[in-house]
């Protein structure tokens, strides 16, 4: 009886500890601009914010910004299900979009938001020394460019390779092709210029996860420009990197996606 009676407590102590651990909170629409700011525009104030999902009883857990895909021409912010429940923060950031600015306007938006979680995430048990940037699409071209450019962080003070990990799905490392289209550019013509990310490949930058769909089932030529910048990043030195081919999927391949997001999250957090 008294056994039993051990094993009980135990299993009840374990369901109280698990309903703890789980216990999370979200905040939303959070302006990543000081808003009280008097140049940001309406559309501005509007679209640049972000959402937090984290755990409440757990301190310094990773955290995991998070870009939309669309084109930078349209989707929303978004935190994934996949992701939630995990233990860590989840940030689902909301950026400007073409035609109402210029493409190259959303970089500078994806930036500003990863220096604004720098700053601000310890008040949301999130741990400044463990955050990774990922997206789908051109999500995941946001967070390449926002990193692999230095100079970006840099103008708010932050050291690029301070962020722990870039795991992009499916992001061009070319110039973007809503970039190249308002220059006139078919999406067939390649382009690599200060907009790819492949004008920045380094030895230093943090470690990468590249994530594509097949190769022959992705979209026009992103397999093969993200094995291009996986290679030129090898080439100069970086170990920290790898390129992972979703075989049998095609460009919306994140589903089976996210357990490699959690897996490279899990080996490179501090």
């Amino acid at each position: 009886m008294r056994v039993y009676f051990t094993l009980f407590l135990i299993i009840i102590t374990s369901i109280n500890f698990f309903a703890q651990e789980l216990n999370y909170k979200i905040e939303e629409n959070i302006s990543y601009y000081p808003t009280n700011e008097s140049g940001l525009t309406a559309y501005q104030r509007a679209q640049c914010r972000l959402d937090i999902y984290w755990p409440t009883r757990k301190k310094d857990v990773p955290v995991i910004i998070w870009f939309h895909g669309g084109g930078l021409t349209g989707g929303s912010k978004e935190i994934p299900q996949a992701l939630k429940d995990k233990g860590y923060c989840i940030v689902g950031v909301g950026y400007r979009l073409s035609p109402q600015v210029k493409a190259a306007t959303s970089i500078d938006d994806a930036t500003a938001a990863i220096a604004w979680v720098f700053e601000n995430i310890a008040r949301y048990n999130g741990n400044s020394k463990s955050i990774f940037v990922s997206g789908h699409s051109a999500g995941g071209y946001l967070a390449l460019m926002s990193v692999m450019d230095k100079s970006r962080l840099k103008s708010y003070e932050i050291d690029a390779n301070k962020v722990a990990g870039l795991i992009p799905f499916s992001g061009h490392t070319i110039t973007h092709f809503t970039i190249r289209a308002e220059r006139g550019i078919p999406g067939e013509q390649p382009i690599i210029d200060e907009f790819a990310p492949l004008y920045y490949v380094r030895k230093d930058a943090p470690p990468t996860l590249l994530i594509t769909g097949d190769r022959e089932l992705e979209m026009l030529g992103r397999y093969e420009e993200n094995a291009y910048f996986y290679r030129m990043m090898k080439v100069a030195g970086q170990e920290k990197i790898k390129h992972y081919e979703m075989q049998g999927y095609g460009h919306n391949m994140t589903s089976p996606a996210f357990p490699l997001l959690i897996d490279f999250i899990e080996k490179f957090k501090e």
